[in-house]
């Protein structure tokens, strides 16, 4: 496949090519609906910590903390090895001419807002139009921010006000759900079409995959640094339990999150595993699992942190510290709306690559490694949730 001959490799980008634009295109269009209503949905889902308020907030503030902590840890990673600059010096000045466009536009927002003075970014995180924030991609942060503030609103009011509504949300929750699922159904066949196309403009460089080599191992080790470092670190600093038991206790049910790639399908062993053998109480994992399983996704998050990076790099985009920070917290408040299911990811990545002006065509770099990567971050988010509930539930506190 290395060896495509010119012929051969205008029929890829003539007749294969573009139904992996069309997969692109349809991660971009479910991901505005999806982060919206998932917000929604989440934001007024905090009913229920009005029965654990302690808890409830004690859980989201940890999950939240584990997320940034992950999202740091790829950031260090992928900014120290910087594995993007492992593709040739042809090949990136090629891909730097194609995307120069989008190079010029960075360069002149980011000129406007220090023109615009030190608070100008609030203008982008509050719309003044939610439809035109909508659609485009880039304005996301506007609207996370209408979800969560429509969300407080909806539960600053009585139930049975809202009732109607957010049984819309609901229904408008599994609907999109559903359309990922479609999506996702035919993600092989447009990851076949964009790594076809990828090999077809590279045919005589493997440069690319030496980068996308090193890009693997990146993201893997800082997936194996959350799983035998990070959450060993917190379950030893924050809890009772004895951090080999924690380990080996856990194996199992990330086996299963790697053989499913599904957090939602590994949190039955996951809640028996707790309870059963670290002990948990009842009341902590029926509560904290399944809000961890929603919100909490330490593991996709570091891996989109690599990966918008990774990107940016093999495209000779310069991120600054203001994308930088973009990327912490689009990745943070999106892990809410990061579907539990295989693929899921791919959705909010496309978001994150367009809020900080990196080209959704990108994705094309990564897609052809990303089912093992996906195996394993789920693994990871499942040791997340199990992490924070043995916290709350056996605080270090206790210990005699």
């Amino acid at each position: 496949m290395l060896f495509i001959s010119f012929g051969q490799g205008e029929v890829v980008q003539l007749w294969i090519k573009p139904w992996g634009n069309i997969f692109i295109r349809m991660l971009q269009l479910i991901a505005v609906p999806l982060v919206l209503v998932s917000l929604i949905k989440g934001v007024t889902g905090i009913e229920d910590i009005r029965r654990f308020s302690q808890i409830g907030l004690k859980a989201l503030l940890i999950y939240m903390s584990t997320t940034v902590c992950a999202i740091l840890v790829g950031l260090a990673l992928v900014l120290s090895v910087k594995p993007g600059n492992f593709v040739d010096a042809a090949v990136a000045s090629q891909m730097k001419e194609s995307y120069q466009h989008v190079v010029n536009e960075k360069m002149s927002a980011a000129e406007s807002t220090s023109e615009q003075g030190p608070l100008s970014f609030l203008n982008d995180i509050v719309p003044d139009n939610l439809f035109a924030a909508s659609s485009n991609n880039s304005k996301m942060l506007q609207v996370i921010f209408f979800a969560i503030f429509f969300g407080i609103a909806a539960i600053s009011l009585p139930k049975e006000k809202t009732k109607a509504v957010l049984k819309v949300v609901d229904s408008l929750y599994d609907i999109i759900l559903k359309m990922v699922d479609y999506i996702i159904r035919f993600a092989p066949y447009g990851v076949f079409a964009l790594m076809a196309a990828l090999v077809a403009d590279n045919s005589s460089n493997l440069s690319i995959f030496a980068a996308l080599g090193m890009y693997t191992l990146t993201v893997i080790a800082g997936l194996l640094l959350l799983i035998f470092v990070f959450y060993p670190l917190l379950v030893h600093l924050f809890t009772r339990i004895q951090t080999k038991h924690f380990i080996r206790n856990m194996y199992p049910v990330q086996l299963l999150a790697f053989t499913t790639s599904s957090s939602a399908a590994t949190l039955p062993l996951n809640m028996e595993t707790t309870e059963r053998d670290l002990g948990i109480s009842k009341e902590i994992t029926s509560f904290v699992l399944p809000v961890g399983t929603t919100i909490n996704m330490d593991g996709t998050s570091c891996y989109q942190a690599i990966a918008v990076v990774f990107i940016a790099q093999v495209m000779h985009i310069h991120l600054g510290w203001s994308e930088l920070i973009a990327i912490v917290l689009l990745t943070t408040i999106s892990s809410i709306g990061t579907p539990a299911i295989p693929g899921g990811s791919y959705v909010i990545l496309t978001m994150v690559l367009s809020s900080v002006g990196i080209p959704a065509d990108g994705l094309a770099l990564i897609l052809g490694v990303d089912r093992p990567l996906d195996m394993l971050r789920t693994s990871v988010n499942v040791t997340g949730d199990a992490t924070v509930a043995s916290i709350i539930d056996k605080p270090r506190t206790k210990r005699k």
